[in-house]
């Protein structure tokens, strides 16, 4: 029996085994505000105690996965919860990675920034073919968060991140798949079929040794490039923030992008 759960921001239901999780702000290509995090959060505890749910698949509603940050709604810098609101990605990664289900992210238009750590903190990744990824954290002067670098060396390694995080450029799904990124590229059309597929063939599994690999894969490369140290991210993203440079940057690119 299909159930569901209300949230402004999300639509999440479970189907016997099959869960699902639509980001859905559309008409802000699946922005990442404070409130959609912390209702990740929440989702991935509700998909826990869904004791039935092997697979959630994580997808965005529209025409992209996510833009990720919400340029317009950066946190008043004079806010007291400023630096709680700036470590709520890093929660809402946490609480993706450590659900008990297997995560598939779907991946369709641009995955951006916040939205391509919320990528990587699921289980495993396919992308429609003209999928578009990027990581502007840096031209928005402030540093990649949320245990993003963590994440990124961890299914990339480390020059590849360094250099997709400091220049900023843009890259396709191909790239992302040579990467080691994504698993699986079709096109947009076959995009649900190939992901379902791949779901139910995971659901078809016995569950002990599947749930085993995930946390043996999970322990393991926790002590190869663990996220433990992803806590003080948001201190650097708090001073970033404060930051006269990176205020100008941050300025200078919400104007170039929300003018166009």
């Amino acid at each position: 029996m299909s159930d569901t759960t209300a949230f402004e921001t999300l639509e999440v239901s479970a189907d016997g085994p099959l869960g699902r999780l639509w980001l859905n702000r559309p008409d802000r290509l699946n922005a990442l505000s404070t409130q959609l995090l912390r209702e990740l959060v929440d989702a991935a505890h509700w998909f826990d105690n869904h004791q039935d749910v092997r697979v959630v698949i994580v997808a965005g509603r529209g025409r992209a996965f996510s833009g990720g940050a919400d340029l317009a709604g950066f946190p008043d810098l004079k806010d007291p919860g400023l630096r709680d609101a700036a470590d709520a990605g890093r929660r809402m990664a946490e609480a993706l990675e450590g659900m008990r289900a297997l995560s598939i992210a779907r991946l369709h238009g641009w995955c951006v920034g916040g939205g391509l750590v919320l990528a990587a903190a699921c289980d495993l990744r396919v992308a429609e073919e003209s999928a578009r990824f990027s990581i502007p954290e840096i031209d928005l002067g402030i540093p990649l968060a949320w245990g993003g670098i963590e994440r990124l060396v961890r299914e990339i390694g480390p020059a590849l991140t360094k250099e997709l995080v400091i220049t900023c450029r843009e890259f396709g799904a191909e790239e992302a798949q040579r990467a080691g990124f994504i698993n699986q590229i079709t096109n947009l059309d076959s995009l649900d079929a190939k992901i379902d597929e791949l779901a139910a063939s995971i659901i078809a599994k016995p569950w002990i040794p599947v749930s085993a690999t995930k946390q043996h894969v999970n322990a393991v490369t926790a002590q190869m490039v663990g996220t433990g140290r992803a806590w003080s991210d948001a201190d650097s993203l708090v001073a970033a923030l404060l930051d006269p440079e990176c205020s100008a940057a941050r300025d200078a690119y919400i104007k170039s992008r929300l003018g166009k």
